[in-house]
């Protein structure tokens, strides 16, 4: 149950190898106890994947209390792009805690916050004139990009899409689409949310039968923010360029740019959520590059600070201005031991190409998981980019999701020693959110027991 890799190093332990190995059951007696103290002391409502309580984690591998050694498809979601415990990372971090660790930008600032906002107005997509606010989480950085939106277009409407996934605040909570476990029993909700069509190419037919195209998809949400908003009334569209916990849908080409040029006519704030996409997660830092969208505002977090709460709104200066002093901030938005991480990310990024090694991912993967969905009818769909896969399992020859069976094989894989999560809005979804930093043979024994996993659960 044991094989090796080159070893990586990670600060503050004993060296941790970049090597699987199980040396108990999945989860094992230890973990078992800590879950025992969890169920005692957290809140039920705060669940876990995979109960496996880790001691340390870097390169491709977590390992948990009990020895043993998983290989890492989660990367935090989409947290550690750079890998856990960056060494660049490490090293600003100690400085700057070793420093200070708070004082309160909005009270007495301090270098670094604009430092790393220089460097997100350098990096986002645009050459125009950017400004930047830095926040605590994905969800925090949405909510203030509408109150931006609203703010500067003096607009109240807010249109988002199928099967997004923006937050769990009241506001974002409201911008979200699917009900368990995110939404359900805890409404009411904001007002002027609206809902569009997303375009999903796997399930996307017209009355003919026929695929749409993402120009004719984004023609549909268009007629119905006409009709059913006003464009009039509409501030913002925000969207995710490829949806996370919706499952991983990347819109069929055409779509992004006729939404986009839509807004543009009638002044609308287009706001692209990269969350989950940004930073060398697709193959390209941010994934509003691939078809050369450029947002009016844009929202980061996740992979911005390799695991301390940081989050982002960068856009164009004359909307980020709009908004009146105080109206935007917060007691640790912007934490300066955040800002270092931050910084510590990009410098590795730019340091170590994660973005090719982000794209070689991707092409790694999509060919291995290819010859599985030609050996698994289950497998319905592959799809996303760079080191952002998924596949959708459905029920042979259709595309009726087939929950269970992703359970299953998730299940399976979890017990062989491999993370994998499960998303989509109708649980059938496998999602692939390995760090950057993984070596290609610990990617290619993950996939072994994934192919594995499947061919034990359906043949």
């Amino acid at each position: 149950m044991t094989s090796t890799h080159e070893d990586a190093a990670v600060p503050g332990g004993p060296a941790l190898t970049q090597e699987r190995k199980l040396v108990t059951e999945i989860p094992g007696p230890r973990s078992v106890e800590l879950q025992a103290r969890k169920s005692a002391a957290v809140a039920a409502g705060v669940s876990q994947t995979l109960p496996v309580y880790i001691t340390a984690a870097g390169g491709g591998i977590l390992r948990d209390v009990d020895g043993n050694q998983l290989i890492d498809f989660g990367a935090g979601i989409a947290v550690v792009n750079v890998g856990n415990s960056a060494p660049e990372v490490v090293s600003r971090v100690q400085d700057q805690v070793a420093r200070f660790t708070h004082t309160c930008f909005m009270v007495t600032p301090y270098e670094g916050y604009i430092e790393v906002a220089e460097a997100i107005n350098r990096l986002t997509p645009g050459d125009h004139a950017k400004k930047t606010a830095l926040f605590n989480s994905g969800a925090e950085a949405v909510e203030n990009a509408v109150k931006i939106a609203r703010h500067a277009t003096g607009r109240d409407a807010v249109v988002v899409f199928d099967h997004a996934y923006h937050g769990r605040t009241n506001l974002t909570m409201a911008m979200t689409a699917k009900n368990m476990p995110y939404k359900d029993g805890f409404g009411p909700f904001a007002g002027e949310i609206y809902r569009a069509p997303m375009s999903y190419p796997l399930r996307d037919n017209d009355a003919a039968g026929t695929k749409l195209s993402g120009a004719d998809a984004a023609k549909r949400a268009i007629s119905m923010i006409e009709k059913q908003v006003g464009a009039k009334n509409l501030a913002a569209i925000v969207i995710e360029p490829i949806q996370g916990e919706g499952g991983f849908i990347v819109p069929a080409p055409g779509f992004l740019p006729t939404l986009v040029e839509w807004a543009k006519e009638n002044g609308v704030v287009f706001v692209a959520d990269e969350v989950q996409t940004g930073f060398a997660r697709t193959g390209q830092l941010f994934a509003c590059e691939d078809e050369n969208i450029v947002p009016d505002l844009m929202t980061v977090a996740k992979g911005i600070a390799g695991g301390l709460p940081l989050a982002a709104v960068t856009g164009r200066a004359e909307i980020m201005d709009a908004v009146h002093g105080g109206g935007l901030g917060g007691t640790y938005g912007g934490n300066p031991v955040a800002c270092a991480a931050a910084l510590g990310v990009i410098a590795t990024i730019e340091k170590e190409d994660l973005i090719g090694k982000a794209a070689h991912i991707g092409e790694l993967m999509t060919e291995r998981l290819t010859t599985m969905k030609g050996k698994f009818p289950v497998i319905g769909d592959l799809r996303g980019r760079g080191a952002m896969i998924a596949i959708e399992i459905t029920k042979p020859g259709t595309i009726e999701p087939d929950a269970a069976t992703t359970a299953a094989v998730a299940k399976a894989a979890h017990a062989a020693g491999l993370l994998v999560l499960v998303t989509g809005t109708y649980g059938n979804v496998l999602r692939f959110l390995p760090p950057l930093v993984i070596s290609d043979d610990l990617l290619n024994e993950g996939l072994d027991i994934l192919d594995e996993a499947f061919a034990a659960i359906v043949e």
